[in-house]
């Protein structure tokens, strides 16, 4: 968690920053390394959430708190280097689209556990066709987009099936969503790693509700 928010807070980016952490019912000391954290209002916010809820709901709590105008999901575990958000965010900023999405495919296959991959390409296939899109990464943390249209999607996940929801919901609304190559360093689960098959199940249950509204 100190090492993603020292890289936040360092970064070079085209445009003024807004960083806000959810620690979301952490009980492994995490709300104390954010406690002992320099008061920097201006910059960094903490909100502290009662219990556990999920990323989904840790991610609509902050979309919820943002005063930016471009929002953009860093998850704290240092698979996705912060950095590549200066890249990442340059298409929204120069108004050449709307919403960014980063994709661990676009520069070739990952170093990933093959099961992770082929979970991966089906889920994003399944998108591609219920859909009519043309994107590689559906599940990708790195999803970038203006703030108006993050609070227009109406979130209602609270685990893993937000990132469905997300691009579901984007699509349906006819967003087109702009693919940037990321370079991703992937855990295990010994490392702490939580999606399992539940939540790919989960997944197809969201892309083809929300399809079929």
């Amino acid at each position: 968690m100190a090492a993603v928010i020292e890289r936040l807070l360092s970064i070079d980016l085209p445009l003024p920053r807004e960083i806000i952490i959810v620690n979301d019912g952490s009980t492994d000391g995490t709300r104390d390394v954010l406690d002992a954290l320099p008061s920097r209002p201006d910059l960094l916010r903490v909100i502290h959430a009662a219990r556990n809820g999920g990323k989904g709901s840790a991610i609509r709590t902050g979309f919820a708190a943002a005063q930016g105008t471009i929002l953009a999901i860093q998850d704290a575990d240092l698979e996705l280097d912060p950095a590549q958000l200066a890249v990442l965010v340059a298409p929204i900023v120069e108004g050449r689209t709307r919403v960014v999405y980063g994709s661990r495919f676009l520069a070739g296959t990952p170093d990933a556990p093959v099961h992770t991959i082929v979970a991966n390409r089906f889920l994003t296939g399944l998108t591609n066709v219920l859909y009519g899109a043309r994107i590689t990464d559906m599940e990708t943390c790195y999803k970038l987009m203006e703030t108006p249209i993050a609070r227009s999607l109406d979130l209602q996940a609270n685990r893993f099936d937000i990132e469905p929801e997300i691009t579901a919901k984007l699509l349906r609304a006819g967003h087109h969503i702009h693919e940037v190559p990321v370079r991703f360093e992937p855990r295990s689960r010994a490392q702490g790693k939580k999606i399992g098959w539940r939540d790919g199940v989960k997944a197809i249950d969201v892309l083809l509700r929300h399809r079929f509204l």
